[in-house]
């Protein structure tokens, strides 16, 4: 089980790894956020209200990848550009993450974030897994880094989301909690960079 000194050797580590990638990252996370607002013709970085460590809601920061398109029959059709496809697939639209890492919000490793009512719904042993900070990466996030492509392939996307993935994803984030180390961290952001 994590103890209080490890969640502070985990945010010290977070917060040196960031500050160190700030200056390398900033500029091109602008130009990214330049592009993204030229390609979608609104505001190219996105931010969502999402659950955070022991529940509480916080602001995620992404590259906007969804254009709104209205058609001749008046209705608003919502759907990823060439180049929002491109950074989903390579997951560079979660590089503006990099601030929620600064400001304590998120962590680099630890369990995805989830719009409300997954994680905060979450009960009784489950709910070990709020006691870390979400991540942008993680042992779920690893398994399930095709997940949008796995969930077109479902007839009912949705259902199979919260009994097949949603589950699995619980179960595994309960063992990363209960068996975290700093070694293990490390092993799945190398595995997060070469996948």
């Amino acid at each position: 089980m994590i103890e209080k000194k490890q969640l502070i050797q985990k945010r010290v580590f977070d917060l040196v790894l960031s500050l160190i990638l700030f200056p390398v990252l900033i500029l091109p996370i602008m130009l990214l956020v330049l592009m993204c607002t030229i390609d979608t013709k609104q505001y190219g970085l996105f931010s969502q209200l999402r659950v955070g460590q022991h529940g509480r809601l916080f602001r995620i920061f992404k590259l906007r990848t969804l254009k709104a398109e209205h058609h001749k029959l008046g209705h608003l059709n919502i759907s990823a550009t060439r180049f929002g496809k491109f950074l989903r697939n390579s997951k560079l639209d979660e590089l503006p993450q990099l601030f929620n890492v600064i400001i304590g919000d998120m962590s680099f490793v630890g369990p995805r974030p989830d719009i409300q009512g997954f994680a905060d719904e979450l009960t009784d042993g489950d709910r070990i897994i709020l006691k870390l900070k979400p991540g942008i990466t993680g042992p779920a996030t690893l398994k399930y880094k095709d997940e949008e492509a796995l969930l077109s392939e479902q007839i009912d996307p949705e259902t199979y989301n919260r009994t097949i993935i949603w589950v699995d994803k619980v179960e595994i984030n309960k063992k990363y909690v209960q068996n975290w180390s700093f070694y293990l961290d490390l092993n799945f952001l190398i595995k997060s960079i070469i996948s």
